[in-house]
């Protein structure tokens, strides 16, 4: 009897593992939560340690970027019903020096994850912004290295 019901709950566990691995990932674009984390992270990376006047102009540029995709990716993730106070850890690997390389970085992971195929049709026109927004953002931390390397 015992060994039955070891079995019965061992079945039943491994007939659930799937879907618990997507419990608190409802909807169909789960990687928003994720693109958020490294939007916010890459922001904090070009706010909160400013460079010189050179590299905040590009600075400037690339947060009101970023602060644009992060309005566009919330829309998106709460029409997918996520829950935007979920904050997952950052996808990005500090693998270069220097913290404009680190937004950079993260710039390109969150343009990954929300990057995703798209089954809403209502939430693509928000994927399309969110992932210009991010673009440019990059663009402008591309800028902000390119100065910094010249002034070196």
């Amino acid at each position: 009897m015992k060994a039955k019901l070891t079995a019965a709950a061992a079945a039943l566990f491994l007939a659930t593992l799937p879907f618990a691995a997507h419990a608190d990932l409802p909807g169909h674009h789960p990687a928003y939560l994720h693109a958020l984390t490294d939007l916010r992270d890459a922001r904090w990376n070009l706010e909160h340690r400013p460079g010189d006047l050179a590299v905040t102009i590009h600075e400037t540029a690339a947060i009101a970027e970023i602060d644009r995709a992060i309005e566009e990716a919330k829309r998106a993730a709460a029409e997918d019903a996520k829950n935007l106070a979920d904050r997952p850890h950052e996808d990005a690997h500090l693998n270069r020096p220097g913290r404009l390389h680190h937004a950079a970085e993260l710039l390109r992971k969150a343009r990954g994850d929300a990057d995703q195929e798209e089954d809403n049709p209502q939430s693509r026109e928000l994927k399309h912004r969110v992932l210009h927004h991010i673009d440019e953002a990059l663009h402008e931390t591309e800028k902000a290295i390119r100065d910094v390397e010249r002034n070196r």
